[in-house]
């Protein structure tokens, strides 16, 4: 017997619990499951198991409130087989997980179960809570140098720098999944840590053989929990993403953190509150949602060594409403946002991002002086043609009538086969900029 296997053994024996809680389940409303006889054995976060008969496994439940002298539990998966008088058995008090870097190319649970049938998974030595607190502020590191996301248009517009949380808002269909694939391809990162949450469960496959690759999948680990789990699940693999990259931050890494989406984790905290009780508060999302969404995107960002997590998240925005809660409540928390409209992708220019609206907080710091000029320059174009393009295009413009109007006209079609950009195709840092110089550089016709 190896060495790594006599010492995952002595520390699973070491987590094992020495003696046992048991309740009663006394009520089932809805998603909860009352249980009474557990006071003082159970606290919120707390787990229980509910055993069910005909060979099925345990129900596994979450403690998500308090009723009376009753917990209330929801369950991670069905509550087929649970009946009234059954055992509930409490389990570990605290939940962690014990990544391992062995983990790379492994596509896992919100459990930290490997789903890709390449079998167990090794545990590391060092424990992560799931629900982990972030770095203190004044002992983290600042953000890094640039970081080369390989997409032309955010890299010239929108820099982003190592360590830095980005937000991808955009209504669906509109190709922000594409952008996160492209991201998790190009990305120049040590580690990607991918978290699928909410995820269609047909196009899950698909992300890791078309759009991930062989190559990509060696050095990622992705977290999957599909739209047809429970919302614990879909929660909990959130918090499996932050803590997975947290393991490699604090193994000097730079880590790339890609999670899609920020949103669903919201909607299924949502489904929490509410069945636990709480009120709504804003178009039916409760308070514990605006509580838990900087708990978990603070996770990201630079740590207190050398390693950092460089945190993109897309967010569904509903009805293509920007300003809807969670769309404006993450916009004030991460580093700078990408938006992504659904009338740029109508006319074919993918990724449908509008740079006038989109903001990377590290610019223009971390550009030279030569840099943000073209990026002012041609922002500035674009801006004046947007604010005549109606007029433009129904032929009520006359050329000559205004000479910055004239320039934007010219060099519009240019600047948006700029933006302009394949799924397969590489754009770097430095190209990116030496093809928007070369681009303004070509004067306007007098």
């Amino acid at each position: 017997m190896s060495e790594g296997i006599v010492h995952d053994m002595a520390a699973a024996i070491g987590r094992v619990t020495p003696y046992k809680f048991y309740g009663r389940v006394t009520a089932v409303r809805g998603l909860l499951v009352e249980c009474a006889g557990l006071q003082g054995a159970l606290s919120i976060g707390g787990r229980c198991t509910v055993p069910v008969g005909g060979g099925r496994a345990p129900v596994a439940c979450e403690v998500v409130g308090f009723r009376d002298d009753r917990a209330l539990l929801m369950p991670f998966g069905s509550l087929e087989g649970v009946s009234l008088g059954s055992r509930v058995v409490v389990t570990e008090s605290q939940t962690v997980v014990y990544p391992d870097t062995s983990w790379l190319g492994r596509v896992i649970n919100a459990f930290g179960e490997p789903v890709d049938g390449k079998g167990p998974l090794g545990g590391g030595p060092a424990a992560y809570p799931l629900r982990n607190q972030p770095p203190a502020a004044h002992a983290r590191k600042r953000v890094g140098g640039k970081l080369d996301l390989g997409v032309r248009a955010i890299n010239t517009f929108l820099t982003c720098c190592r360590g830095q949380r980005m937000g991808i808002f955009a209504g669906s269909g509109v190709g922000k999944s594409v952008l996160l694939s492209m991201m998790a391809r190009h990305t120049a990162s040590d580690v990607s840590v991918i978290g699928l949450v909410g995820e269609r469960g047909r196009e899950v496959q698909e992300f890791l053989e078309d759009d991930l690759g062989e190559e990509g999948l060696a050095r990622s680990v992705v977290i999957v929990a599909t739209s047809d789990e429970s919302a614990l699940m879909r929660r909990q693999a959130a918090y499996m993403t932050l803590s997975v990259a947290e393991h490699f931050r604090d193994h000097g890494h730079d880590v790339l953190c890609l999670m899609d989406s920020v949103t669903r984790f919201a909607m299924a905290q949502r489904e929490i509150g509410l069945a636990a009780g709480e009120p709504p508060a804003s178009k039916g999302y409760t308070p514990s949602v605006f509580a838990e969404l900087p708990r978990l995107l603070e996770r990201a960002g630079p740590g207190t060594d050398t390693g950092n997590i460089t945190g993109l998240f897309t967010v569904l925005v509903e009805g293509d409403d920007h300003n809807e809660p969670v769309a404006d409540a993450v916009r004030g928390i991460l580093d700078g946002h990408i938006v992504m409209e659904r009338s740029i992708a109508e006319r074919g220019r993918y990724p449908a991002i509008n740079v006038l609206r989109s903001v990377s907080r590290t610019m223009p710091d971390c550009n030279s002086a030569e840099e943000n000029a073209l990026v002012m320059q041609a922002k500035r174009l674009l801006a004046t043609y947007g604010d005549m393009e109606e007029m433009i295009r129904l032929g009520a413009y006359r050329r000559g009538a205004d000479p910055e109007v004239d320039r934007a006209i010219h060099y519009n079609p240019a600047l948006e086969t700029f933006l302009t950009q394949g799924p397969d195709e590489v754009a770097t840092l430095d190209d990116g900029y030496r093809e928007l110089g070369r681009i303004l550089a070509e004067g306007a016709p007098a």
